[in-house]
């Protein structure tokens, strides 16, 4: 008995070697012929050849980029772009490992479905199994030095790229904190170098300009027209939109907060993105249409920044400050203080304009340190000198509030504030510190006017967004015309409208705001990039992109939902005559199942790990399981009505806490609406648990009653033929099964009928009743049928009084004798007949 399992084993064992032979042999001959054709066409690289190749060019890439930041330690510029090269390079590393995680995932399972190799005294497996697992192992080791390579190569350019931002961060502050001796033989060499650099920069700008008109001509004529033509769009596009905001109204004497706010606001930022829309886009076509020269290029680039600069200072302090229109001014000044502070912020962007613009000279005509420096240095002074003379200065507005009245002094706080920068810049740029001094002095108009310009729009955006204060604005006006919207609509306009503004605000004014403290464009790109596609919480990773992303999937599917929901209700199931209750279970359905594709669209969209949620989610099941056990069973109770219909949409219901027509089913209740027009919600699970009575489940055929009552004087038979007539005559009511009357009872007072009839739909039972009652009535009195009403008799006994005793009697000598028995009279009530005569 115990062979027989070890011969069979054995057979099984040897079957398998023959077969294992057999196929390796058939492989081999198969692929001989092949041979030759293989070795004359190269096979297409596998993901880990390419992974490889890809991880070679990566460190070649690095090796260049470490020599890059060693020879340009010093160059700000140069080191950006190896910044940017850096960071590109780091994002290609981490693709080629996650472009190796589904080869490796499949490798992995594969290894599972194998499972592990036989252990000693096992039986041996078949060679082509173990082939495959060994190559399969070979293949994962293979992937895991490459993407161990890979992590080791991240690392690196992540160092490097941090030691990049420490040189510019050193870099910077060597650049203001550099020190430079004043004197006056640097004075005598800035001036010298000034006359040479002069005549040098003359030169080459009428050199150039002469060229130009005799070569360039057509060119340079083109780069402007186009350039107008972009400006004028987006300026004409804007007044269409914004153009109540971008002029003020001389009709309006008491012009509304918000839209002192709003026209500041909006006029500063369009206008000025207007010109430098005007600016770039003739410098880009300058120079596309090869107008500019090498040399002359980076002069006409601070020129327009330079003529920017100037204008947007311009526009803030006219909408700040107002000089010539006090009922517009947003700052409690006096209309000289308003003028002298407006020009002296003014000759303050002057001086910092011509400074960028003569150092952009000094830069392409190759002048000397010393020039700019002392060039520096008399911008440092005369902003320090202007900010010194406002301290001095009367601007507030007068107590009795006459703009036109002389103003009184700053507020002490403030007139400090103003001579100690004044004095700390003079002092600064005096002591060797230029760089510092001008830095200061430039982060203190520019970044002023911006931060500024961009708490204004703030204040804007709150002031809209205020409850009940969009509506009074031309746009809300407009809106109100155009979509016929309500009040609340407005006011919620008015919300969207003041989550955009800060978004234009912030959006506007941050990138500026760092672009002057030293970031380079490249930075501002690659930080958005970061933002927008990688945050980091702890070990959550959150790509903003993504959600957005996932989010506009996620409403778009949900809209496809809703238009699928109506076109398969209004169009097929509504030409087809589908039953109300089928058609409210599809569309529900879909709904729901609609719902459900889109999170799972979005979620994925997103990017968003569920895996990282899962500890959180364990530790949450108990309590939200006791928690929603309730909605739960509703929720499953639902599904199972909607598929089951026990009742539908429209269905006449008894249930033990309503009675009514169903007006919706949904998953976690269903709403039944009684006679009297009350919406009552149920729970599904009552609604499942409980005894529910349909009148119109299968059909809405349905019997109604109508009993009578006449008097015994009255025909049987003649009163169940009237009643069978009369229903006859009904068309509403059902031949077959055919109406009845039965004969209930001999009542105490009447004889008992019940008429019987079945209606085709049970809503048309109020209306057919009403009509057969009257019609009865009719009827019994045209033939004399009395209809009985309850009566009742009233029986008196009067009866002689008892005999009294002797002490009684004497008592009642000389009064009146009791009544003497006599008959006893009876008094009947009765009733009164049909026709209201008395029945005795």
């Amino acid at each position: 008995m115990r062979l027989r399992p070890i011969l069979l084993r054995t057979i099984l064992l040897l079957t398998l070697a023959v077969a294992g032979a057999h196929f390796n042999g058939a492989a081999a001959f198969a692929q001989e012929p092949q041979a030759s054709a293989a070795a004359q066409a190269p096979l297409a690289d596998t993901p880990l050849d390419q992974a490889t190749k890809e991880i070679d060019k990566a460190k070649v890439q690095l090796t260049a980029l470490q020599d890059g930041v060693k020879q340009n330690a010093e160059d700000d510029d140069a080191l950006v772009g190896l910044a940017t090269k850096a960071d590109e390079l780091s994002r290609a590393v981490i693709t080629i490992s996650v472009n190796l995680r589904p080869r490796f995932d499949q490798i992995k399972n594969r290894l599972t479905e194998i499972g592990d190799p036989p252990k000693d005294g096992q039986p041996p497996e078949a060679g082509i199994v173990t082939q495959e697992r060994n190559a399969l192992t070979s293949e994962r080791a293979q992937i895991n030095a490459v993407t161990g390579d890979a992590e080791n190569l991240s690392i690196t350019v992540t160092k490097l790229a941090n030691e990049i931002t420490e040189m510019r961060r050193r870099l910077f502050a060597d650049t203001l904190l550099r020190r430079t001796e004043i004197s006056v033989s640097v004075l005598d060499d800035a001036a010298s170098a000034f006359v040479h650099e002069a005549s040098e920069f003359m030169q080459a700008l009428s050199s150039w300009a002469a060229f130009v008109w005799k070569f360039k001509r057509f060119p340079l004529f083109a780069a402007i027209f186009l350039s107008l033509a972009s400006a004028l769009i987006l300026l004409s596009g804007s007044y269409r939109l914004f153009g109540s905001y971008l002029r003020r109204d001389e009709a309006v004497e008491n012009p509304s907060y918000i839209g002192r706010l709003s026209i500041a606001f909006w006029s500063t930022l369009i206008r000025t993105l207007a010109l430098a829309v005007l600016l770039v886009t003739s410098f880009f076509f300058l120079n596309s249409f090869n107008v500019l020269r090498p040399d002359i290029a980076p002069v006409i680039g601070a020129l327009f920044g330079a003529i920017g600069l100037v204008y947007f200072v311009g526009r803030f302090v006219n909408a700040i400050f107002a000089p010539n229109e006090p009922r517009w001014r947003l700052v409690h000044l006096s209309n000289l203080g308003a003028r002298s502070i407006g020009y002296c912020l003014l000759a303050m962007a002057v001086v910092n304009a011509l400074d960028y613009l003569f150092g952009t000279v000094g830069e392409t005509m190759g002048s000397p340190l010393v020039l700019t420096v002392v060039r520096s240095l008399i911008a440092a002074l005369i902003i320090g000198l202007i900010l010194i003379s406002v301290s001095f200065g009367k601007p507030m507005l007068a107590k009795n509030g006459d703009p036109d009245a002389p103003g009184r002094h700053w507020p002490r706080g403030m007139a400090i504030i103003l001579r100690v920068v004044g004095a700390g810049l003079i002092l600064t740029a005096l002591t060797g510190y230029v760089g510092l001094a001008r830095f200061v002095a430039t982060q203190l108009i520019v970044t002023g006017a911006v931060v500024v310009t961009m708490y204004i729009g703030l204040l804007s955006g709150k002031a809209i967004s205020r409850q009940e204060s969009f509506g009074d604005t031309f746009f809300a006006r407009f809106l109100t015309r155009r979509f016929k919207l309500g009040p609340v609509a407005i006011d919620q306009a008015g919300l969207l409208v003041g989550l955009a503004i800060y978004a234009v605000a912030l959006l506007v004014g941050i990138p500026l705001i760092l672009l002057l403290w030293g970031f380079h464009v490249q930075d501002l790109q690659i930080l958005a990039y970061r933002l927008f596609t990688e945050v980091r919480l702890g070990g959550i990773s959150i790509s903003l992109l993504g959600i957005c992303t996932g989010i506009l999937l996620f409403a778009g599917v949900y809209l496809l939902t809703r238009w699928l929901q109506r076109w398969l209700d209004g169009n097929v199931m509504a030409r087809s005559h589908v039953d109300l209750g089928v058609r409210n279970s599809v569309k529900t359905g879909i709904g729901y199942l609609g719902v459900g594709i889109a999170a799972i669209i979005g979620v994925s969209a997103a990017g968003i790990d569920l895996s990282s949620f899962a500890l959180v989610a364990s530790a949450l099941s108990v309590g939200i399981g006791f928690g929603l056990q309730n909605i739960v069973s509703n929720f499953v109770s639902g599904l199972i009505l909607l598929v089951e219909r026990p009742f539908k949409v429209g269905d006449h219901v008894v249930s033990g806490t309503a009675e009514g027509i169903v007006k919706r089913i949904s998953v976690r209740a269903t709403e039944i609406e009684t006679f009297r027009k009350q919406s009552i919600i149920v729970p599904n699970s009552e609604l499942i648990n409980g005894l529910v009575g349909n009148w119109t489940h299968r059909n809405k055929i349905g019997r109604s009653e109508i009993p009578v009552s006449v008097s015994y004087n009255a025909d049987p038979q003649q009163v169940m033929d009237i009643l069978l007539e009369l229903t006859a005559k009904i068309p509403l009511v059902m031949r077959n099964p055919e109406p009845q009357v039965e004969f209930l009872r001999f009542g105490p007072y009447s004889l008992d009928f019940e008429l019987r009839f079945f209606l085709a739909d049970m809503g048309d039972g109020m209306t057919v009743r009403n009509n057969l009652r009257i019609e009865i009535l009719r009827r019994f009195k045209a033939e004399g049928i009395e209809i009985p009403l309850p009566q009742s008799d009233l029986t008196i006994h009067r009866e002689a009084s008892p005999v009294l005793p002797n002490a009684l009697k004497d008592q009642t000598d000389g009064q009146e004798k009791p009544m003497e028995e006599e008959e006893r009279p009876v008094r009947q009530l009765r009733g009164r007949t049909a026709d209201g005569s008395l029945k005795s």
